[in-house]
């Protein structure tokens, strides 16, 4: 049976603001927690004036008192930006506070370079990003026997619990790191739609290493998902879609998600329709029938049991009702 999960980036719709967005966030957790969804995830975005999803932990600390019982986590930290220590104790204050509720989902920086620069001031030498999660691993076991340079210090609030540990990624060195140091893998089927990348999968798995916090392999796939209550519904969420991707791939995109209307009105051109083709391969579009069965095709592939849904579409009522419509066609448990 497949689980399904959402990660949010809290779209701005045209003609919102940024608090509006995040309200509507909590509007699609609290929703998504009443149909049975299993996790809530947010991201962390940087410099993208469209969405208002820049400081996950703080989001998840107002999701997670908004919600009642699915898990919430981030989709992800950019782990390369931040001290370990402190994303281990955020993520502790979290844990101690919903405990068994939270995600702490781990991704590799590729911000704009005066972003990271901005993150990284005054920094000395960096921390690979491997030893950093075998740092927030360290922390969060309460390890103090084994060598390593902090070796008795602590991450408080101490905790019977510990967050559940992902890492995010496309590529072979993502999936390695996950395998060797025991966290769950996340492949960004959104980012690189390759069906030849279920491989990576399988690599993880063989060469997974039992870690303190996870004993098993545990695998997602993290996908755009465009769903309508009809087809026509769907081909205009996703005209919009397609939109919204050509503007923050451009230099100077608007700070909003592009309306449906909008979309209608402005048309690509010819050179822009080519970039929209590449991008359709990274979306699954359609009815919830539809879209249903394209999310079992990928999880077949990638055999894996739970996907990972990014409901990115125009307007907070589409957003709400397509994840309904999904709960619906899988008949998930709310």
């Amino acid at each position: 049976m497949i689980s399904l999960s959402i990660l949010d980036y809290s779209p701005i719709d045209e003609g919102a603001a940024a608090g509006e967005a995040l309200r509507q966030t909590t509007a699609l957790a609290q929703l998504a927690d009443g149909l049975g969804f299993k996790r809530y995830w947010v991201a962390e975005h940087h410099q993208v004036f469209s969405v208002a999803g820049s400081s996950p932990e703080m989001l998840m600390m107002h999701l997670a008192g908004a919600t009642k019982r699915i898990r919430i986590g981030s989709g992800g930290v950019m782990l390369p930006h931040y001290s370990s220590y402190k994303v281990a104790e955020n993520f502790r204050v979290l844990e101690a506070l919903h405990p068994g509720r939270i995600d702490l989902g781990i991704g590799r920086s590729r911000s704009y370079r005066l972003v990271n620069k901005a993150l990284n001031e005054s920094k000395g030498i960096p921390v690979s990003y491997e030893q950093q999660i075998a740092d927030i691993q360290k922390y969060f076991t309460d390890d103090t026997e084994s060598e390593h340079r902090f070796q008795k210090l602590r991450a408080t609030p101490v905790s019977e619990t510990a967050p559940e540990m992902w890492v995010l990624g496309t590529g072979e060195g993502s999936a390695k790191v996950a395998a060797e140091t025991g966290a769950g893998y996340v492949y960004a089927h959104f980012a690189k739609p390759l069906q030849s990348s279920a491989r990576l999968f399988r690599s993880y798995e063989d060469t997974f290493q039992p870690s303190k916090l996870q004993n098993a392999p545990k695998t997602m796939v993290s996908i755009f998902a465009v769903i309508g209550e009809t087809e026509e519904e769907a081909a205009e969420l996703a005209n919009a879609f397609d939109l919204w991707l050509l503007f923050i791939e451009s230099d100077t995109p608007p700070p909003y998600y592009p309306s449906v209307e909008t979309a209608k009105q402005r048309g690509f051109s010819a050179s822009e329709m080519e970039k929209v083709e590449r991008n359709r391969k990274r979306m699954l579009v359609g009815t919830a029938a539809e879209v249903k069965r394209q999310i079992e095709e990928i999880a077949e592939i990638f055999q894996t049991d739970e996907i990972l849904v990014i409901p990115n579409v125009a307007g907070a009522e589409k957003r709400m009702k397509g994840i309904r419509l999904l709960a619906e066609a899988f008949r998930l448990n709310g």
